[in-house]
């Protein structure tokens, strides 16, 4: 099943990822992007082609 990684140190906190995941997999923590639906991930990687720090990876 296919779930998101967050690099803490690269990201920087665009919250694109928010936007570009149509299931939701991801959410503000204060200031922080984290992980909050990882269950949900589909795998479609729409979150690693916009992040433009290259913070998110899905692994397999």
């Amino acid at each position: 099943m296919p779930h998101p990684v967050i690099d803490k140190d690269l990201c920087k906190n665009a919250a694109v990822c928010l936007d570009a995941c149509p299931v939701d997999v991801f959410a503000k923590d204060g200031d922080k992007v984290v992980v909050a639906n990882p269950d949900n991930c589909i795998g479609c990687k729409s979150c690693e082609i916009q992040c433009p720090e290259k913070a998110i990876k899905i692994v397999e």
